[in-house]
């Protein structure tokens, strides 16, 4: 029960992390999934980068929820990504709607992995309540 458990929390935070990988595509979809204007090349860049890493993130946190050996890794890994983008929101403040959903996807991925790998921690594992 418990490795299903550290398996779907990793899941879960691994596609709330891969989303973004869309706004690789093109200004369009970066303007769509943020709500900003990404006609500035560089900005463009920097936020199509943004996307292909949220996106390996992603695959590696789905990954790991089938290799227990990679957990740990996976958990700090999405547990400082997570947690730093919230801070980083939090500290700021005054984001637009759809910036304030991704805000409410990371609470629902650091949540997620916050029970993942204290189920971790406390069962091991692959270890079976």
């Amino acid at each position: 029960m418990s490795a299903k458990l550290i398996s779907l929390m990793l899941v879960i935070a691994g596609i709330i992390h891969i989303l973004p990988l869309a706004g690789v595509m093109g200004s369009e979809r970066l303007a769509a999934l943020y709500g900003l204007d990404f006609s500035d090349p560089n900005l463009a860049i920097l936020m199509r980068h943004r996307a292909v890493l949220f996106g390996l993130l992603g695959v590696f946190l789905i990954y790991a929820a089938f290799r227990p050996s990679q957990q740990p890794v996976a958990f700090v890994a999405g547990l400082i990504s997570a947690a730093a983008f919230l801070g980083l929101a939090w500290a700021t403040g005054g984001y637009n709607s759809l910036l304030a959903r991704v805000v409410a996807a990371d609470v629902v991925a650091l949540v997620c992995l916050a029970i993942g790998a204290a189920t971790y921690l406390l069962t091991g594992p692959g270890t079976k309540l």
